[in-house]
């Protein structure tokens, strides 16, 4: 299991994007992150384009699908979501791992149990403006 922004460990950062010319203020190579939404297409396309590496924020099974076809290496999620996105995941072959947002250590447990490929704190996700 991936764990993102864990205070017991190192581990690579979500640079939170709005529009595509704040990919210049980012590492290179960074990890970038958008939220799922017809306005960030551009923003979606751009980094399909030029293989980027970016997680997609995504609110339901729908937007899933979209978030692999843009071609995601993670894609973010809420712990109720996870289960389900998990499955169909599976059953896909996606690429992409499947993230469950999370606030608390507790929470870990519940999603190792449901096989969830890794979970991101909040710690781990740095928003940049252009």
């Amino acid at each position: 299991m991936l764990l993102f922004g864990h205070r017991f460990m190192a581990s690579e950062r979500f640079y939170h994007i709005d529009d595509i010319a704040s990919i210049s203020h980012t590492p290179a190579n960074a990890l970038l992150y958008v939220v799922f939404d017809e306005r960030n297409l551009d923003i979606l396309r751009h980094m399909q384009c030029n293989r980027l590496h970016f997680g997609v924020e995504v609110a339901n099974i729908t937007e899933l699908i979209y978030a692999e076809n843009f071609g995601a290496d993670y894609i973010v999620l809420s712990p109720s979501l996870a289960k389900e996105a998990q499955q169909i995941a599976e059953s896909y072959l996606f690429d992409a791992k499947i993230i469950a947002q999370i606030s608390e250590e507790s929470e870990i447990e519940p999603m190792a149990y449901e096989g969830i490929d890794g979970v991101l704190f909040a710690e781990a996700v740095i928003r940049v403006s252009s």
